[in-house]
């Protein structure tokens, strides 16, 4: 059985923590033996003219590289990343930790913990002042 279902719930809480205004931050991470890239870091910005973004900021040991990309695109990118090296994925809201693990045999589960964060990220934070929709996603 694919572990893809249970990554697409999984993505599906991370964008009800921005739409809710409670998404503090996201990381990719424990990867499979010693690998180039370390962590992947998702953060939302606000670009030129108030257009949302994610930040998706991919740690290599002797790098880090930025891009920005759409909810949906950001989904596109970091789904191929999960077995292949990450084995969990880390979303931390006010509300809640969330994390998507693979086990050994490669099944996925979600759980879920008291939150880390007592704040929402800055610009979710100033998202929800403007009470700024995310459009198009």
């Amino acid at each position: 059985m694919s572990f893809q279902p249970v990554f697409v719930l999984f993505w599906e809480k991370v964008k009800e923590s921005i739409e809710n205004h409670t998404y503090a931050k996201l990381t990719l991470a424990k990867t499979i033996g010693d690998t180039e890239l370390k962590n992947i870091y998702v953060r939302p910005v606000l670009l030129e003219n108030d257009v949302f973004s994610l930040s998706v900021t991919a740690r290599y040991k002797t790098e880090e590289i930025e891009s920005f990309h759409s909810l949906d695109e950001a989904f596109i990118i970091l789904a191929p990343y999960m077995n292949n090296p990450f084995l969990t994925a880390l979303l931390f809201t006010t509300e809640n930790d969330i994390t998507f693990k693979l086990n050994k045999k490669r099944v996925g589960s979600i759980i879920e913990q008291a939150p880390t964060f007592k704040n929402a990220s800055d610009v979710i934070l100033e998202m929800k002042e403007k009470e700024f929709k995310i459009s198009g996603q």
